[in-house]
Formats: C-alpha cells, sequence, structure tokens
C-alpha cells in the first residue's frame, strides 16, 4: 500500500467517524474557508470536495483531486489552516478529520511525514 493509499484510507475512517456535529462543525469550517478562497477555482473545489464526502460520510471517487491543482502557496496556506484546526478543535472526531486532511496536502505536496 503506498502512502497515498494509506492517507485516503485515514480519511475515509475519518470522515466515517463523523458524528452529526462533527459534520456540522466541519461544514462551519468548509464555509469559512470559502469565503477567504474568493475566485480560487481550485480552492473552491477542494473545499467542496472535502464537504460532499463529510456530507456524505465517505470518500467518492474524484476524477482530480484538487488538492493536486494547487499552488505551493496554496497547499502551505491549507495546510497551515488544518494544523490550526487539528490544534486547537476541541471535537476529537473533527481534529481527527482535519489531521486526515492534513495527511491528503501532503501527498499532494509529495513531501513524506510532513505534518
Amino acid at each position: 500500500m503506498t502512502e497515498s493509499d494509506h492517507h485516503s484510507a485515514y480519511l475515509a475512517r475519518a470522515v466515517a467517524a463523523l458524528t452529526p456535529e462533527g459534520r456540522r462543525r466541519v461544514d462551519e469550517l468548509l464555509d469559512q474557508l470559502a469565503g477567504l478562497v474568493g475566485d480560487h477555482p481550485w480552492l473552491v473545489a477542494f473545499a467542496n470536495a472535502r464537504r460532499s464526502e463529510a456530507d456524505e460520510g465517505q470518500l467518492e471517487p474524484l476524477a482530480t483531486e484538487p488538492a493536486e491543482r494547487l499552488s505551493e502557496e496554496e497547499l502551505e496556506r491549507l495546510s497551515s489552516g488544518f494544523l490550526q484546526i487539528r490544534d486547537q478543535e476541541p471535537r476529537d472526531d473533527v481534529a481527527d478529520w482535519a489531521n486526515a486532511v492534513l495527511q491528503l496536502l501532503e501527498d499532494a505536496r509529495g513531501l513524506p511525514g510532513a505534518f
């Protein structure tokens, strides 16, 4: 199993483990993200993909993972935001989800063990 497969499996478990309250919190966080990214289409697509996963409680196959289309600067900013969520979020399920998203961003950046 590749690191990417391992991280996708981790994200799938984290999404499936979100409680209804956790899903609402994820939606709030993604609304904040969407409000900050404005007209950056791949950042909007990234937020929408994560929202869909959280709302459905499972990962859906994507033709293109939006994180793979982000610039290094965009990936760095997202990583910083998700680090903050992971480290400060009081809900364990949401913090675990944020950590799984960080691993996805790590894969997109091609950095082993960056987080």
